[in-house]
């Protein structure tokens, strides 16, 4: 006859039974079992809730063409292209910040206590991107600046977890700074955009044009959106400066050509250079408001066999080309899902580690190194918008001038501000 087994001296019942001095086998099998399935059962929901990734991006505003959906676009295509890493489908959640930082902190502290995002990539204005940034290295968790151009991201904004993808404000100027002065414009006026990126676009501009033989004689700030820059054109004009350069993006450095060639800026001899230029703004504009025009990118849709098919499969899903951002938010995001699969977890440091210690290898990317500030060391070009004449079909737009190496082009670590780099 079995007998219950007491668990405590209070007498209540034991979970097990005894025959003759034994545990019965069945019941401990079964126990075995329910236990083994109980202990399971964290890690197979982990495994079936999906790894997410949220995308910031100003989607509406002044930004939204150079970013906005077609950043989307790029993050989107390389999640479909990974499927699933360590058993989890990779998902893709955006919000449009509308360039506000207090609209991507709240959209990112939602997803980060409540939907299971493990990493925050593009973010599009400096403001929010340094905004997020802050939040993101206290979470320990991945946040990777494609988007956004001020080289504090690299500076002293840098964190153990985060990364610069693209372009900064340092590589822009060092690019069109000196090649402005080296044209023969020697004296420059300075048209920017009032807020984070404006200010080291100016602060590194400078720098570079002054160190080619350039001399500041006057500038200017603007709010994002400004729908009228007559004004700010006039100035530029009274300063006689042989040059105006412009640290404005997306709509709003359309916007300022287009206005600057009613103002007739260049038929009277002074030349616009822009910090700041996409192949999407030289199809807007068109070839003879732009042509000769020298920009720096990362990235150009016709720069190689790789290049050419990645934008043709773009150029399916959005119906135009894409620019260096839409091209770096697929590179981003597939680096980091590659760098989760080789550490084995989704741990922020541990992740960030093997991404840093990976080299870049994509269709825009050849072999690049992460520093332990970030910064993505790769090569950066000097492109000339072409004439009408020279271009050869509806996106034929710019030809290379100059490339240079990642270590070539980016801010030295001996001049780097960010508190992760050793000094000697």
């Amino acid at each position: 006859m079995p007998r219950l087994q007491p668990d405590h001296e209070d007498g209540k019942p034991a979970r097990h039974i005894i025959v003759q001095g034994r545990f019965d086998m069945r019941v401990l099998r079964r126990f075995i079992l329910t236990a083994a399935v109980l202990m399971a059962a964290p890690q197979a929901y982990a495994q079936e809730r999906p790894l997410r990734i949220g995308v910031l991006e100003d989607m509406s505003g002044s930004y939204a063409d150079t970013t906005g959906i077609g950043s989307l676009t790029g993050a989107q295509m390389a999640a479909a292209d990974v499927g699933s890493v360590l058993g989890r489908k990779v998902e893709i959640v955006f919000i449009d910040t509308v360039s506000k930082p207090d609209v991507a902190l709240g959209a990112v502290r939602r997803w980060l206590d409540q939907e299971g995002v493990e990493m925050v990539v593009g973010h599009g204005s400096s403001a929010v991107a340094l905004a997020v940034r802050s939040l993101m290295s206290e979470r320990g968790k991945i946040d990777i600046a494609v988007s956004s151009l001020t080289s504090d991201l690299s500076g002293k904004a840098c964190s153990p977890t985060s990364f610069q993808w693209i372009s900064d404000t340092y590589v822009l100027a060092k690019t069109i700074g000196a090649a402005t002065v080296r044209s023969g414009a020697d004296t420059y006026f300075s048209v920017s955009t009032d807020y984070a990126f404006g200010a080291a676009m100016i602060r590194d501009g400078s720098r570079f044009a002054n160190e080619a033989g350039g001399r500041s004689v006057g500038e200017v700030r603007v709010p994002v959106g400004t729908p009228d820059y007559g004004s700010f054109i006039l100035q530029a004009q009274a300063s006689r400066a042989k040059a105006i350069m412009v640290g404005l993006a997306g709509q709003d450095m359309v916007n300022f050509v287009k206005q600057a060639n009613e103002f007739g800026v260049t038929r009277s001899g002074q030349k616009l250079a822009s910090f700041v230029t996409y192949v999407g703004e030289i199809k807007a504009l068109g070839l003879a408001a732009t042509q000769g025009l020298l920009l720096a990118e990362a990235f150009y849709w016709d720069q190689s066999d790789e290049a050419r098919a990645f934008s043709q499969r773009f150029f399916q899903l959005q119906k135009r080309m894409p620019n260096s951002l839409h091209a770096g938010m697929y590179s981003a995001v597939a680096h980091y899902l590659a760098a989760v699969k080789a550490a084995g977890t989704i741990d922020g440091k541990a992740v960030a580690a093997k991404m840093r210690e990976t080299p870049v290898n994509d269709f825009m990317t050849a072999n690049a190194a992460i520093r332990e500030d970030g910064r993505v060391l790769r090569d950066f070009y000097l492109f000339q918008v072409k004439t009408p004449e020279e271009s050869k079909g509806e996106w034929d737009l710019m030809k290379p001038i100059q490339k240079l190496s990642g270590t070539e082009a980016f801010r030295p670590l001996a001049e780097s501000e960010c508190p992760l780099v050793k000094k000697n």
